[in-house]
């Protein structure tokens, strides 16, 4: 497991909390107001001044682990004790499952209306009849994408709409581009990812989304890639094993 990054100065913090500030995200927790108890309130009343300027805390919860106390501000989560006299910035882990809590958090706060979704900024791909859908976040250079892709070999009757979210590599833009560029775009996207079989140089003229997809994944919230988001709305960046994806598919159909 690789270490955990921590800030060790309040400056630091303080600049992270205010980016997490500005960030827009659709589904946030002002997207599904949290009823604080008395003493939520209490701990949002202290923590909200101590976070810096201009940051402005959505919402606190108690957490069932450890005494923490889930601080959700711009589509971020942070946690602090009773007191709020310590922030803790960074993941929660449970040891016995190995489960990332914090990722599953905001996954679970991330969700959103499918048929919102600007699915011409997407590849699509459709296999067998396509009735299932998904949509995915994914760079070119994301070697866990190309994991994702092996796995959905084995799956069928499902339409995947691809957003090219490049974050990864300075590359990212110019492999991307040429993929959208491609004749069959989809064709090539599926060779890049499981043959490694580039396309050719996008032709001059050719615009491919890539900022307007970094604006989408920025709105979101897409901070990895892959990133998925099911017929349902809600999403996942773990659990892609073939078992764990058909049963997120069979809750729902296309939209």
């Amino acid at each position: 497991m690789k270490a955990m990054k921590t800030m060790t100065t309040m400056a630091g913090i303080a600049a992270a909390l205010a980016l997490a500030a500005g960030a827009a995200n659709a589904a946030n927790a002002a997207a599904r107001p949290h009823a604080e108890t008395p003493d939520e309130a209490r701990v949002h009343k202290l923590v909200e001044p101590r976070m810096g300027n201009n940051v402005k805390v959505d919402a606190v919860e108690k957490t069932p682990y450890g005494g923490l106390y889930e601080i959700r501000t711009g589509g971020d989560i942070f946690y602090t004790d009773a007191n709020a006299r310590y922030m803790f910035v960074g993941k929660v882990v449970d040891l016995g499952t190995l489960q990332d809590l914090t990722r599953a958090r905001t996954d679970e706060l991330a969700a959103i209306r499918f048929a919102d979704l600007p699915l011409d900024m997407a590849i699509k791909t459709v296999k067998g009849n396509g009735e299932r859908v998904m949509a995915v976040f994914e760079d070119p250079n994301c070697p866990y994408c190309r994991k994702l892709h092996e796995t959905l070999r084995g799956i069928d009757n499902v339409t995947v709409y691809t957003f090219l979210l490049n974050i990864l590599s300075e590359d990212s833009a110019a492999k991307s581009k040429n993929i959208w560029c491609a004749a069959d775009r989809s064709q090539a996207w599926q060779q890049w990812m499981l043959e490694t079989k580039a396309p050719p140089a996008a032709p001059a003229g050719c615009i491919a989304p890539g900022e307007q997809v970094l604006a989408l994944g920025r709105k979101l919230h897409v901070q990895g890639t892959p990133t998925i988001y099911f017929a349902d709305g809600s999403r996942s960046g773990s659990g892609f094993d073939a078992a764990t994806l058909e049963a997120r598919l069979r809750k729902g159909t296309k939209p």
